[in-house]
């Protein structure tokens, strides 16, 4: 007997639920993660359909369709799970990142803890141009949005000496 029928017909429910969900992921995520994942023809060419499809009811047809495709093949799906799992690892990741600027960038904006934020640049990163950082600190503290735009510009920029 084949691992399949082995299941209950719940757990072979729940499989095809999950897979229905990874379809419907693929066909609302963005083209720039799409990119890395190598489908087969016909699989490619129904995912094209699925993203072309604008009604609500024609597009969910149109996931199942999907889903059925990948079911048949239990390698590519966990191969796209993998793939998945590493865009979102990276998404985090650069979440993560943009969080720790904004919260350097409100330390050096705010007039309690732009002076203890400034020496904390100076002693983790001494490569910064401190005296462009201690300007616009001095501007933003002062109400100038611009200047804490800019501030955040060059934190951004700068962002693999403060990580």
């Amino acid at each position: 007997m084949s691992e399949e029928m082995r299941q209950s017909r719940s757990a072979r429910k729940r499989a095809a639920k999950l897979v229905e969900a990874l379809a419907a992921r693929l066909v609302e995520g963005s083209e720039r993660w799409l990119a890395g994942l190598d489908l087969p023809a016909d699989l490619a060419e129904e995912l094209a359909t699925a993203r072309a499809t604008r009604g609500h009811s024609s597009r969910r047809r149109e996931v199942r369709r999907l889903a059925a495709l990948l079911r048949r093949e239990p390698e590519l799906v966990e191969r796209i799970e993998r793939h998945l799992a590493g865009v979102d690892a990276a998404h985090n990741r650069d979440r993560r990142r943009f969080h720790q600027l904004e919260a350097w960038r409100d330390r050096l904006c705010s007039g309690q803890s732009a002076a203890e934020a400034m020496a904390e640049l100076r002693r983790c990163c001494p490569d910064l141009d401190h005296g462009e950082l201690a300007r616009l600190s001095r501007s933003a503290c002062n109400g100038d949005r611009a200047a804490a735009r800019s501030l955040f510009r060059l934190l951004r920029q700068n962002q693999d000496l403060l990580t």
